[in-house]
Formats: structure tokens, C-alpha cells, sequence
């Protein structure tokens, strides 16, 4: 089992920037890769951005240039660093972390950007 804890959510200007946490902890040594999805209002949850144990990164076309995941072993946690926010940004932000046999999620964190 791995648990995840996200914070650094909250309310920001467009333009502004946030910085996202996720601290993992359990069964980490399982994980092969990590990533933050988002659900919109009436969207389906996406990708915005993942990193893999390998540092291989990605990143959906809507946020490169602008978005930024990393990871810090040491502090189990994997951040999202969130700059040039535009108002479509607005949602709730999850962290997931992939195994071989199954993925987990964390309880999310909103995300506001006001125009």
C-alpha cells in the first residue's frame, strides 16, 4: 500500500505561480513512477504532468513551458511547480503514484486561478 498526501493548493491570480507537494510514504519502494492529473469542472481527469524512476518527465502540451514536476527521494515527496497560471488551470489537483500491478491516488487539492 502506498499512501498520498497532497498540499500547496489554493487561490491565485492568473499569471501567479503555485507550488504543489505530494509526500509519499508505505510501500514506496514499488513505486515506478508518479504524476499529478487534474478533473476541471465537467471534464475528465488528465495528465498534466508525470516523472518515472528514471526522471523520464512528460508533460501535457497545455502546460510545457509552464509546469514543472520534480522529485526529492530523500523527502519521498514529488512537486509540481506551477507558473504563468491561466484561469483553465482551475481544478482539483491529484497525485498518483504507479506501480507494476496498480495505481494510487491522493485525496486531491483545489486549485482556483482567478482572471
Amino acid at each position: 500500500q502506498v499512501q498520498l498526501v497532497e498540499s500547496g493548493g489554493g487561490l491565485v491570480q492568473a499569471g501567479g505561480s503555485l507550488r504543489l507537494s505530494c509526500a509519499a510514504s508505505g510501500s514506496i519502494y514499488s513505486i515506478n513512477a508518479m504524476g499529478w492529473y487534474r478533473r476541471a469542472p465537467g471534464k475528465q481527469r488528465e495528465l498534466v504532468a508525470r516523472i518515472t524512476s528514471g526522471d523520464y518527465t512528460n508533460y501535457a502540451d497545455s502546460v510545457k513551458g509552464r509546469f514543472t514536476i520534480s522529485r526529492d527521494d530523500a523527502k519521498n515527496t514529488v512537486y509540481l511547480q506551477m507558473n504563468s497560471l491561466k484561469p483553465e488551470d482551475t481544478a482539483v489537483y491529484y497525485c498518483n503514484a504507479a506501480t507494476v500491478v496498480t495505481g494510487y491516488w491522493g485525496q486531491g487539492t483545489q486549485v482556483t486561478v482567478s482572471s
